[in-house]
């Protein structure tokens, strides 16, 4: 079996719109995963500048798969303990919600394999 090592990873600014209002970070966070092929996510890692809470949301085809909140001017790693397959044919994208007019940045480094 051949596996495959993904990043969805960069450093971000962002306005926030609402904390029930999660919206995509970047076009770059966004990740297909091919027919056939098997994807599952291993870890999070964020930080967050601002003054307020933040949180990133790993979406598996539009719907919430991972809340992973980022606390103000903090970090966080979560090792994903429980990983599930994500089928090919799947997006996976990274959404941020963060209270509406804060800006800041936000650092991601989500890990995946495929296999």
């Amino acid at each position: 079996m051949i596996t495959k090592n993904l990043f969805l990873q960069g450093i971000f600014p962002f306005v926030g719109t609402g904390l029930e209002k999660p919206v995509p970070i970047h076009s770059e966070l966004s990740h297909y995963v091919p027919d056939g092929v098997i994807n599952q996510t291993l870890y999070f890692r964020g930080g967050n500048s601002s003054s307020e809470l933040i949180t990133v949301v790993l979406m598996r085809n539009g719907v919430p798969m991972r809340y992973f909140p980022i606390g103000a001017k903090s970090d966080v790693h979560v090792p994903l303990r429980v990983v599930e397959d994500i089928d090919g044919g799947s997006v996976v994208e990274l959404y941020l919600a963060a209270p509406d007019g804060v800006g800041g940045s936000v650092v991601v480094d989500l890990g995946m394999v495929e296999h």
